[in-house]
Parts: C-alpha cells; structure tokens; sequence
C-alpha cells in the first residue's frame, strides 16, 4: 500500500512529491488513456521527478492504482454529497446534484474511461461501491421527497442511468447535445420528468 516517509528533503531543491500527487497525476493519465496509461515512468517525466520519488509512496503499480481509485472515490462521489449537505430541502438537493454532476462529468474523462476499464478487478470493486453510493444517496433524496423505497430506488436508477448516457454523449458526440440555456432547459426537463406524479409531502 502507501508508504511515507515525511520531512526527507527532494534532491535538487525540488518540491518534494505527496503520495496524493502521484495519485492526482495516475487520475490525469487515465482520463487521457485509459489504465494502460498508468506507467512510473512516464508519470515522473510528467511530475518532473525520478521513479525513486514513486517508490518513496508506493510498493508497485497496482499500489498507485489503487491509492488513485481511491482519491476518484473521494472527490467525484464522497466530496459531491458533502457539498450538498447544508441544502435543507431535498428537492433542491436533488435538481443541484443532477445539474452539477452533468456539468462537471462532461469535464471529466474518467467517468467514460473507468468503465471502459472495468474487467480490471480493482476498477470493478470502486465502479461498483461507487455506483451504489451514488444511486443509495439519489434513492434517499426521492424517499425524503415522500416516494415510497420501490419507487425511490426505481427513480434514482433511472437518474443515474440518464446521467450516464448524458455522461457518455457528452464525450462521445458532445455536438448532439444542447449547451448554453438550451441545456439548462433540457436539464430542467430531466429533472420535471423525473419528479412526475411526486406525492404530496
């Protein structure tokens, strides 16, 4: 796993790497090119450092891939809820969360390229930790807007199966999409539909 050695100064005055750079660095890479483009080599010519600084933090590849998943975890699913937390009403929350998460995915060539990864056992585990935060956590916002388990779950797959796909043309073919207020709109529309035949509070 990670290892650390603190207060060891770089060689050459150099900023002295974290291991949480080294995991931001792997994430870069594999947005650009998938898991195979997670190489020591290349990612210290990126860092402008030596592979003596990578294993400094880590054991071995799979170590770096592992510490890097993690971060992803954290910052595109964990960071995202904590964000929302201080909005009281859950409608709110839920029409914030689809309109972010569509705005920032469309940025972010990991949520395309992890999945295509996913035979990749450890891109497995978090893919599927991942997935079922997110829809719990989208389940929970339609249960607190007076939908009963069943339906809460049902709609939450549903909006998290629309994100994807959104997520998808947004990279793939991002010309068949509206931007600008019309995406706003179309956002809106997403979200009316999804909220249809709410029940009362």
């Amino acid at each position: 796993m990670v290892r650390r050695r603190d207060g060891v100064p770089r060689e050459g005055g150099r900023k002295r790497l974290t291991a949480q750079d080294w995991a931001d660095a792997a994430l870069t890479a594999m947005g650009e090119g998938g898991l195979a483009a997670v190489a020591v080599e290349p990612l210290a010519a990126r860092l402008d450092t030596t592979k003596g600084s990578f294993y400094w933090h880590f054991a071995n590849r799979e170590a770096l891939i592992e510490a890097a998943l993690d971060r992803w975890e954290q910052k595109s699913t964990e960071a995202v809820i904590a964000g929302l937390a201080s909005e009281p009403d859950p409608g709110t929350r839920l029409r914030r969360l689809l309109t972010e998460a569509s705005e920032l995915a469309a940025k972010d060539p990991l949520e395309v390229s992890l999945p295509a990864s996913a035979g990749h056992p450890r891109v497995a585990a978090v893919l599927l930790r991942v997935t079922r935060r997110r829809v719990d956590y989208l389940a929970q916002l339609f249960a607190e807007l007076g939908f009963p388990p069943d339906e809460a779950h049902r709609r939450a797959l549903l909006a998290y199966t629309g994100y994807l796909g959104h997520t998808q043309l947004a990279h793939a073919v991002p010309e068949t999409l509206p931007d600008g207020e019309d995406g706003r709109r179309y956002l809106d529309s997403v979200f009316d539909a999804l909220m249809a035949a709410a029940p009362e509070a």
